[in-house]
């Protein structure tokens, strides 16, 4: 059994593709799709439950936290985190359980964005290495129960960077694997803001996160400079 947990805020436009995508691109695998919803204002709880997925409404929102809850309420021996806007690759869960079985109790996909742009491009092209700098919660992480309870889960207080901040952990329980597909991932943010703006605004992030800015400077920065934010 594999957990595929996805945390949601306002993701009416998404939730039920991105549900439907999974089914059509698990394969052969037992799982449980997780929707764990922080407080969102629109459709999205009522969406994702005609679909007859598992939906944990939590009392906060945040993703490390929201991330965390939907642990608790699985009960499958792998967890695959992904983002509301992504689509993982064909027969997924398989190429996860593939990495278990070979001793990789930890991992990620390379990244492949839904709009052809040579920038985002050159971005997706760098996900292929195993360089903790560049691994990023939009190309899903899976990891073994047993590792994740190890590390003491993501970091809730974290609001921002949680998905940089626990691979360090992760990687010192085990090894990590970067698998062979692509997830693709939506180019929103970057259409709504512009793509070297955006990317701009997301080295200055990370670049503050280890210069030891807090977590309210760097979400007023990110809510200042990124529109249409759910952070």
């Amino acid at each position: 059994m594999i957990s595929i947990i996805i945390p949601t805020y306002n993701e009416a436009d998404q939730i039920v593709d991105t549900i439907q995508q999974i089914r059509k691109n698990a394969g052969n695998v037992d799982y449980q799709i997780l929707v764990v919803d922080g407080k969102s204002c629109d459709e999205t709880v009522a969406l994702a439950e005609s679909e007859n997925v598992k939906v944990v409404i939590c009392d906060k929102k945040g993703r490390a936290y929201q991330m965390n809850r939907g642990a608790k309420a699985s009960n499958a021996e792998i967890l695959f985190f992904m983002h509301a806007d992504s689509v993982p690759p064909k027969n997924f869960l398989e190429l996860i359980e593939n990495s278990v079985r070979e001793s990789y109790k930890s991992g990620c996909f390379k990244l492949k964005f839904d709009q052809n742009h040579w920038f985002l491009k050159a971005n997706s092209w760098f996900t292929r290495f195993n360089l903790n700098a560049i691994r990023f919660g939009d190309q899903g992480l899976f990891v073994s129960r047993e590792i994740f309870n190890r590390t003491g889960g993501f970091d809730e207080n974290l609001m921002i960077m949680e998905d940089q901040e626990i691979i360090h952990r992760i990687k010192k329980q085990t090894a990590f694997k970067i698998l062979d597909s692509e997830i693709i991932t939506s180019a929103r943010k970057y259409r709504d803001n512009g793509i070297y703006k955006t990317q701009f605004v997301f080295y200055l992030i990370w670049t503050m996160f280890y210069m030891g800015f807090s977590q309210q400077k760097l979400l007023k920065t990110y809510r200042k400079l990124i529109l249409k934010n759910k952070i």
